[in-house]
């Protein structure tokens, strides 16, 4: 064998994790998936479950998926891939820095937004009346790998997508489901208060004081300002955190965008007419099911659950696109 290169195989990897933190999750000892399967050569069961999501055809549709600017004017507004990939990176630094495992991290992050709706957030005010107790991007997500594209992840992966949201309970089992849901919130709020200056919505004068003191401009010196405070205050515990004084700010600074930049009349004015689009195309296909692709009618559900899967996994560009063909 050459000395040109060293073979490291699953069991090599999963020895490798023996040098984690004490709080880190190890592949190994994986609660497992629904379904067992053979362990691979070479990969560990995390980094298994990350190439699947890389590969799914949910994965690829963010690309045409919107964050916050529906249909903006440049190339360099982020979209929900770009968002994606750049909470990957925080989830990873968080991960590296804490002594936890990365691939898990890398996984959970890649696949925690492929549940969403065209339109960002707005498609999930659209949905929710159809589906009891509303709809939520998280759970989508899970629907996605565990039935549409079922691609029988590992507990943990599935668990950390499920609860990345801050909105939901009970928050991630592992730590490295809680470095995304920190990873999540650091990329979204950095990266659209630079998209927000860059659409001239905000300047930088416009920030909270104490959001401009504590993390930086908009863009990369918050990330990182942000993650040196979940890691510096993580060392002192035993959980991913930030300290109080740190997330108040970042509540602040939270507060702040959904008042100048979420809610503003900039996007309301564009709110009602993506919420018509979404309804219309849901109420339709529920009429017309034979419309939706075979794909999306065969797991045993009723007919307005497939219309709003289908609905649901719709790129902004093909809703628009589908709209105008079936509503004319």
């Amino acid at each position: 064998m050459s000395d040109s290169f060293l073979l490291r195989t699953r069991e090599v990897r999963e020895t490798a994790e023996v040098g984690l933190a004490a709080a880190a999750t190890r592949s190994s000892t994986s609660a497992g998936r629904a379904r067992a399967e053979e362990p691979d050569e070479f990969r560990t069961a995390f980094e298994r479950d990350r190439d699947r999501i890389l590969h799914t055809k949910a994965f690829r549709r963010l690309k045409h998926k919107t964050q916050v600017f529906l249909n903006p004017e440049g190339d360099h507004f982020v979209t929900r891939l770009t968002h994606t990939l750049q909470v990957t990176q925080v989830a990873r630094s968080l991960a590296a820095a804490l002594g936890l495992n990365e691939d898990l991290a890398e996984a959970i992050a890649l696949g925690h937004d492929v549940g969403h709706s065209p339109f960002g957030h707005i498609g999930e005010d659209a949905l929710s009346p159809y589906v009891n107790g509303g709809w939520h991007h998280a759970a989508q997500s899970v629907r996605i790998f565990e039935v549409l594209e079922d691609k029988n992840l590992s507990v943990e992966v599935l668990d950390g997508i499920r609860a990345h949201s801050w909105k939901i309970s009970p928050p991630p089992a592992t730590p490295e489901g809680a470095c995304v849901r920190y990873a999540d919130r650091i990329a979204y709020l950095s990266h659209d208060a630079l998209d927000a200056v860059r659409a001239g919505l905000l300047v930088e004068a416009d920030f909270p004081a104490d959001v401009r003191a504590r993390f930086g401009h908009p863009g990369s010196e918050m990330v990182g300002s942000m993650i040196v405070a979940v890691v510096s205050n993580s060392l002192l515990g035993d959980a991913v955190t930030m300290s109080a004084a740190d997330l108040d700010v970042m509540s602040d600074f939270r507060d702040f965008m959904f008042e100048r930049v979420y809610f503003s009349d900039h996007h309301l004015d564009r709110k009602a007419k993506a919420i018509t689009i979404i309804r219309d195309l849901v109420d339709i296909h529920h009429a017309k099911p034979d419309l939706m692709p075979s794909s999306y009618r065969d797991h045993g559900t009723d007919s307005l659950s497939q219309a709003v899967d289908y609905v649901a996994g719709m790129t902004d560009r093909f809703a628009t696109s589908a709209h105008a063909r079936l509503c004319r």
